[in-house]
């Protein structure tokens, strides 16, 4: 084995061995400390510069005023000018003649999507998808109808809110809660129910249920189930349910009744943006 260089001593150890391997405690090469305490001043002089220190309602804004909000605020105001002239023509048209405007139908499903993305996907899911308890939009079902100018009026003034008195309004009685029908009723009826799309629970239940739904229901449902999208009372016959169709689901519909809530958006966004929404979810495969 080749002995240690003669100048070990000379340097000295970290104290630091192992299996005979020894760490010499060399000093750092000038350059690299030099560079070191270089990226130390500009750290500092970036906390200065920019806003970095956390305060209690906010940050130190930095000197040289820079901010990624008014960076944002910057592009979004270049953004609406770009697009005030096509803006302007989607909010004055009607409804009925964007749709026959390729220019602004291209533009109102483009713009629409990137709105629906960024307030619509959270309840309705991607494309319209849908959710239990939050209707799918890329079907022919309608609660309160499927044409532009329905689902004009949905999204500018919303469903059942309180903030909005042009909501639409509609409300199915809690039959169990409120004691207007027996539980051998409500069983009689949910059973019914069942047979209009597909099969029910108790087949011998089916006859009576006919009559309590008769009495009790059809004057919203119809009928034969068929809904009212007058009321926003769904149809019961096409095997399209939003809460679910099974039994239990059903069960609790007629108990507890539902009371789904939709905000209205005419607060919210423009009057260019709600048309290009209303746009967007029409095409998505069932709009009137």
């Amino acid at each position: 084995m080749a002995d240690k260089p003669e100048d070990r001593n000379d340097v000295g150890t970290t104290g630091h061995e192992w299996d005979g391997i020894e760490e010499l405690n060399n000093p750092l090469p000038r350059w690299w400390v030099w560079v070191f305490y270089a990226t130390i001043i500009w750290g500092l002089w970036y906390t200065v510069a920019y806003p970095a220190w956390p305060m209690i309602s906010g940050a130190t804004e930095g000197y040289m005023g820079w901010s990624t909000r008014a960076n944002v605020a910057a592009a979004i105001e270049e953004a609406e000018v770009a697009n005030a002239e096509i803006n302007e023509r989607l909010a004055s048209v009607e409804l009925g003649e964007i749709t026959s405007d390729a220019e602004l139908q291209g533009y109102a499903r483009s713009a629409g999507e990137a709105v629906f993305n960024t307030w619509c996907v959270q309840c309705h899911g991607r494309e319209g998808g849908g959710f239990v308890g939050y209707p799918t939009l890329s079907d022919d079902d309608w609660l309160w109808g499927g044409s532009m100018e329905d689902i004009h009026l949905t999204i500018s003034h919303g469903i059942r809110n309180e903030e909005d008195p042009d909501a639409r309004y509609s409300e199915m009685p809690a039959f169990g809660r409120d004691e207007l029908l027996g539980p051998d009723e409500i069983d009689q009826a949910v059973n019914y129910v069942m047979s209009l799309s597909g099969e029910p629970q108790d087949a011998s239940k089916v006859e009576a249920g006919s009559a309590v739904y008769a009495d009790n229901c059809a004057a919203c449902h119809g009928a034969a189930g068929e809904g009212d999208i007058f009321q926003g009372a769904p149809n019961l016959a096409d095997a399209i349910w939003l809460y679910g169709g099974d039994y239990a689901a059903l069960t609790e519909s007629v108990n507890n009744a539902r009371f789904g809530v939709m905000p209205g958006w005419s607060n919210r966004l423009s009057e260019a943006e709600i048309r290009a929404v209303a746009a967007y979810v029409h095409q998505l495969g069932g709009g009137e």
